[in-house]
């Protein structure tokens, strides 16, 4: 089979997040290569996808391997990876792009993954003019655009990061946010990684609502690794977590057994008893996303010695967001250089109005809630 008139390949296709890549894909009329390990189950698949009889696509079935995903991925130029938890699956994949001279980005949530790859990989992408772009998701992404909105008001250093979301996380995601529950995580403190407590959980203010709800370090996420080398910030914290609150106190339950039982088992073990863990939560596939329930408020304060802003994003369907996201991230590769090359974020890579943009021309992000208060400062004797 050719690959080289197909630019795009989605790897793990048969996920939740996958198809909607696809699905994306369609909208951009974008060709693309639906790539894992069985061919039949990727057919399956597709063919439920909405409007996918107008897409320009090829099925490739390809065993997990740096070997095979190197000869999947020549003659192409980007690849979106779905196959996580990341930290245990993403080196071959990573490789692979290497090799074969293709773009990387990847939907994990996962913060040791994301510190590994740019320690490990980070040069030699931007070396050979290529992009390694782990974490481009709602979770992430998002925030990150607020945060940028907030930091284009000088003299502000210091982040707190918020993302909520209704609804609940699919198996993949539920596999990963089990994975990272033995790994450490940090936040950005005067440019310095702090570890978060293990049990770490804070009730927070819910823009647009009365309630508060209760949220979690999510594995440190990928901002403070993301902001550790912008100039313009030197502390980031970042928390997260589902408006369902039982969900969230089952979670902090589950993190206080791990510490005391899973994190000192062999590591095997370990891997195992929390995949099992995980899969007895959400082994299915979730409904497709209702906008009228499945809502996101992504909430961030900056602040310095030159006053304080505030932006609010108000969205619906996280799923869809980081679908379209990685859909416009491989269609804006195939046709432009990256604003960066080797390990960079969304906003970094294409710009965060860019970015937003895209999100609202979907109709999947409301206009900003952008308020400044800044402090006069004076100059001179």
């Amino acid at each position: 089979m050719s690959t080289s008139k197909k630019p795009v390949v989605i790897y793990g296709v048969n996920g939740y997040t996958g198809r909607l890549v696809a699905e994306y894909l369609r909208e951009y009329r974008m060709p693309f290569i639906a790539a894992g390990r069985s061919a039949a189950r990727i057919k399956e698949v597709l063919d439920k996808v909405p409007g996918i009889e107008n897409a320009d696509y090829e099925i490739a079935e390809v065993e997990h391997t740096t070997e095979a995903l190197t000869e999947l991925l020549k003659g192409t130029k980007v690849l979106c990876n779905m196959v996580g938890p990341f930290m245990k699956y993403g080196g071959e994949a990573v490789e692979a792009c290497l090799a074969a001279g293709v773009h990387y980005t990847d939907t994990n949530g996962e913060q040791n993954w994301m510190m590994h790859a740019e320690a490990t990989w980070g040069e030699q992408f931007a070396q050979r003019n290529l992009l390694l772009a782990p974490g481009i998701a709602q979770m992430y992404t998002t925030g990150e655009i607020a945060a940028n909105l907030c930091l284009e008001t000088p003299g502000l250093d210091t982040l707190d990061i918020l993302v909520l979301w209704k609804g609940f996380p699919t198996y993949a995601s539920t596999q990963t946010i089990f994975s990272i529950l033995t790994a450490n995580f940090y936040y950005l403190d005067q440019k310095q990684y702090v570890q978060w407590p293990a049990t770490a959980k804070a009730e927070v203010i819910v823009p647009g609502q009365h309630a508060t709800a209760m949220a979690l370090p999510w594995g440190g996420t990928a901002h403070p690794v993301w902001f550790k080398n912008d100039p313009r910030v030197a502390s980031c914290k970042a928390m997260g977590g589902v408006f369902e609150r039982t969900v969230m106190e089952g979670v902090v339950q589950i993190a206080a057994v791990v510490e005391e039982k899973i994190k000192p088992m062999p590591k095997a073990e370990a891997e195992k008893a929390l995949s099992d863990m995980a899969a007895s939560l959400q082994a299915g596939m979730p409904p497709r996303e209702n906008t009228r329930i499945n809502t996101s408020v992504d909430s961030v304060h900056a602040s310095g010695p030159a006053g304080h802003a505030h932006c609010v994003i108000h969205g619906i369907c996280n799923y869809k967001q980081t679908g379209l996201l990685q859909a416009y991230v491989a269609y804006h590769l195939v046709q432009a250089p990256p604003k960066r090359y080797g390990f960079a974020s969304g906003c970094q890579a294409f710009g965060h109005r860019e970015l937003l943009g895209v999100l609202q021309n979907f109709g999947l992000v409301s206009d900003p809630v952008l308020t400044v208060n800044a402090r006069s400062v004076r100059h001179g004797g």
